[in-house]
């Protein structure tokens, strides 16, 4: 028994040095340089600067905006294919399923590019449609990562409780709305961090489809670019602080509509 605790203990010690060196030191490091300014002095003139900064608000509202309409169109999209190749029969419905994760294998850059030369066709100046480019180009990248979760979850739903809504008189619109739909919550709120969460701080996809608009995460690199540790650190904690509330409330919620799809 001792030797077991002994051994577990022994075998957690490179993960422990991991997240030591490569997350808690560098999250104190943030913190350090968010907090101090260019003499090293404690300071919190970085933190009123972020919420008294109409470019930096307006770079966040920008980037809650993207993060938003590409969930939703996700969203949209990912659930009714997800329904669909979970319920149905068909034998080749791993196959598509397949085809949806297919485009993660290829190189990002490739992908995007890829996508950039269709948008030039069908639009011929990219340069037009900034905003739109971008939710196209997110979707496009994280529409997977609401697919496979939701998939996942109505996949797994017990098939007895659809039978029972409708022993007791529910039609298929109302078994959908009662049971599959409040069910598939948990499902769908994985979805919907997996895809917000990147798409607020992604500004690769900005860069590549020619649009010169800031999203969260170029507006950091930019202050990193210009020297400016201090301003990046600060916006990078905010928005970490952001991402953690969001976790947060995403995870008690899927907790709650756990329990209560148990209770069915």
């Amino acid at each position: 028994m001792h030797r077991r605790t002994f051994s577990r203990k022994t075998l957690g010690i490179p993960y422990a040095i991991f997240l030591l060196l490569f997350v808690a030191m560098p999250l104190l490091v943030l913190v350090y340089y968010a907090f101090t300014n260019g003499q090293g002095e404690f300071t919190v003139m970085n933190l009123v600067g972020f919420f008294t900064n109409p470019n930096t608000l307006g770079t966040l509202f920008y980037s809650f905006g993207v993060a938003i309409v590409t969930t939703v169109v996700c969203l949209l999209l990912a659930y009714p294919t997800a329904y669909i190749l979970a319920i149905s029969k068909w034998k080749s419905k791993t196959v598509i399923l397949l085809l949806f994760v297919m485009p993660m294998w290829i190189n990002f850059s490739l992908r995007i590019t890829a996508l950039k030369e269709i948008l030039t066709f069908i639009e011929g100046n990219l340069a037009y449609h900034p905003f739109l480019n971008t939710v196209i180009g997110m979707t496009y990248d994280f529409l997977p990562f609401m697919i496979l979760p939701i998939y996942t979850t109505i996949s797994r739903l017990d098939g007895s409780l659809l039978e029972a809504a409708r022993d007791l008189g529910a039609g298929e619109m109302q078994a959908f709305l009662r049971v599959t739909l409040p069910l598939s919550v948990p499902g769908i709120i994985s979805g919907v961090s997996m895809v917000f969460l990147p798409a607020m701080t992604n500004y690769v996809v900005l860069d590549m489809l020619y649009n010169s608009a800031y999203i969260m995460g170029s507006l950091i690199g930019s202050y990193f670019s210009a020297y400016n540790w201090h301003g990046g650190s600060m916006i990078a904690l905010v928005l970490l602080a952001i991402i953690c509330l969001f976790t947060l409330f995403g995870g008690g919620q899927e907790d709650e509509n756990a329990r209560g799809g148990s209770l069915l």
